[in-house]
């Protein structure tokens, strides 16, 4: 039997911990002195004090932890478990890669001195004949589920020229997650719909239309620019926006050589 210093010590946690483990049933000590209220642990116990930390380590919280050992040896249910914790420590990742990208294309500007000036043009888009996704996504950063569901068409699709790859956002207003989006590419042929893919013309658009060159961080500013004009020049919002995406991450991985155009129809 090990004192709880000794433990303590062996197990690199500390007695306030340990303390705090018994208290809400984590990991008791094997006995305690009835008289003097000292606590005891076995040396077997160092091994569960192993899987606690490890458990810990991977960011589970406490209140999981318990649970967990509960069913340490049913490996089919631990692996839910560590499946579910790997899910959410991805996503964490991902927003942090985003948020990291933001930061560091914020510095690149900076650095630039560079100003954002955004030209808008009405034009129209002609009638074409496209491959169309639509569904509800997690998130509008979910958009490349829906062109890979494009991508996995068999036979393969032949892209029209010009092709005008483009996202439009269904939804009346800004939403945090299941948000509408039916992606469109102009093909050449004719095709079978499938149980995701819809083939149909689609109509011509008129749109006040802004071109980026860069990265998505710019969105919000194209945005603003691209209402602001319309509200001065007399026109008004006639249907959803959509971006068409002359070069995106499908033909490079540098977001400085991005060509979005930015496309609110208008009447």
């Amino acid at each position: 039997m090990l004192k709880i210093g000794d433990f303590s010590k062996l197990s690199r946690v500390s007695i306030r911990m340990l303390r705090h483990y018994d208290d809400i049933g984590l990991l008791k000590p094997a006995e305690i002195d009835e008289f003097t209220g000292y606590r005891y642990y076995q040396e077997e116990q160092l091994f569960a004090m192993g899987r606690i930390t490890a458990l810990k380590d991977m960011g589970f919280a406490l209140a999981d932890i318990v649970k967990i050992l509960d069913i340490y040896d049913d490996k089919e249910r631990l692996d839910v478990f560590l499946a579910e914790r790997q899910k959410e420590l991805m996503e964490s990742y991902r927003q942090t890669e985003y948020k990291l990208m933001l930061l560091e294309s914020a510095r690149k500007r900076l650095r630039k001195e560079q100003v954002m000036n955004f030209d808008v043009t009405v034009k129209t888009i002609p009638e074409r004949y496209a491959a169309t996704v639509q569904m509800v996504i997690p998130r509008y950063e979910d958009e490349g589920m829906l062109w890979n569901m494009l991508g996995e068409c068999r036979p393969p699709l032949i892209p029209a020229v010009p092709c005008f790859a483009s996202a439009q956002f269904l939804d009346m207003e800004y939403k945090e997650k299941n948000v509408e989006v039916m992606i469109s590419m102009n093909v050449k042929g004719t095709y079978q719909d499938t149980e995701h893919v819809k083939f149909k013309t689609l109509p011509a658009v008129k749109v006040a239309s802004c071109i980026m060159k860069g990265g998505y961080e710019q969105m919000n500013d194209v945005t603003a620019t691209v209402i602001s004009w319309i509200k001065a020049n007399g026109y008004t919002v006639s249907g959803p926006m959509f971006n068409i995406y002359h070069v995106s991450p499908a033909q490079t991985q540098n977001p400085d050589e991005y060509v979005t155009e930015v496309c609110f129809p208008v009447e």
